[in-house]
């Protein structure tokens, strides 16, 4: 399997967990990454566009997933969505945040 695995990242601003997930996978040779927001006030607010591309969506937490769902239903029928349960206490590429996504993510998408 050649082609690479569509990976969206979402928190709620997409200012600190998202982007720092985004920046440390953006260069794995197996993964397409992006990342985006669930609030109207979100750097980059999670998008039609963004849900139709990604493989797996990876959620920091229970909210970003039920809000996703309220917004998306059907978009999200056959996406696999994991909470990866990051509470919003980490700066961007904060060093212990960094290594949870780095564990977290390597697991879930078997990258190891």
């Amino acid at each position: 399997m050649n082609e690479k695995q569509n990976v969206l990242f979402i928190c709620s601003r997409n200012q600190w967990r998202s982007p720092t997930a985004e920046k440390i996978w953006r260069k794995h040779p197996k993964l397409s990454v992006r990342s985006a927001g669930t609030s109207p006030n979100a750097r980059h607010k999670v998008s039609v566009e963004d849900i139709r591309w990604a493989d797996v969506i990876l959620v920091m937490e229970e909210k970003h997933k039920s809000r996703l769902a309220a917004e998306f239903t059907r978009l999200l029928d056959s996406k696999p969505i994991h909470v990866l349960d990051i509470p919003d206490e980490y700066k961007f590429m904060d060093s212990e945040l960094v290594e949870i996504l780095e564990q977290a993510v390597a697991g879930l998408l078997a990258l190891e």
